[in-house]
């Protein structure tokens, strides 16, 4: 198994649905394979642009003026070990984002990030016809949302800092399971 390549990209970067496409982590970074790209930028996926066909049939679009992003691409996946990845990836960020405020009761839901009725973030895994690709994003501001919000300013943490652990320990687990697979001997 190649290991996961990862970049933080420290430029502002708009985030508008078109970066979930094949190769795009490639021709923009030269990440070939494997690879997840962190950054933080604004958020603006108009309904045409769409993956989530729920999120289409409840007009339901995607704004926020600051996003932590998360766009990983993975080759030789199903949609559901795709989808299972991005909930682990999920599971990951509300676990690092708990170590920075273990007072807040935040929760992850299916694929996305609660504070109460505040919703903290948006999640999408699909295919294309070579790979899977995920993008999670996490507001860093909350105000001027089209549904009710919290983001990181909220909290007071620091977007970089949080995005470098989360591509870190999801690189780590992602090594664990890989390795996990290759200890057990068959049965029969």
């Amino acid at each position: 198994m190649q290991s996961l390549q990862t970049r933080y990209v420290k430029k502002e970067i708009k985030y508008d649905g078109s970066q979930l496409c094949s190769h795009y982590i490639y021709d923009q970074y030269n990440l070939m394979g494997d690879a997840m790209l962190v950054f933080v930028g604004p958020c603006d996926v108009a309904l045409q642009d769409m993956v989530d066909l729920q999120d289409v049939k409840l007009d339901s679009p995607i704004y926020s003026k600051s996003m932590l992003h998360f766009i990983i691409e993975h080759f030789g996946v199903s949609l559901e070990n795709l989808v299972l990845r991005q909930r682990l990836l999920m599971a990951i960020i509300q676990q690092e984002l708990l170590k920075k405020v273990p007072q807040k009761k935040i929760l992850r839901w299916g694929d996305d990030l609660y504070e109460n009725d505040s919703k903290l973030s948006v999640s999408i895994a699909t295919l294309s016809p070579i790979s899977g690709l995920i993008h999670a994003g996490v507001n860093v501001i909350s105000k001027g949302t089209p549904v009710k919000t919290k983001g990181l300013g909220d909290y007071e943490v620091n977007p970089e800092e949080l995005g470098r652990r989360v591509m870190e320990e999801y690189k780590e687990e992602l090594k664990s399971i890989y390795l996990a697979t290759c200890k057990v001997r068959a049965v029969s």
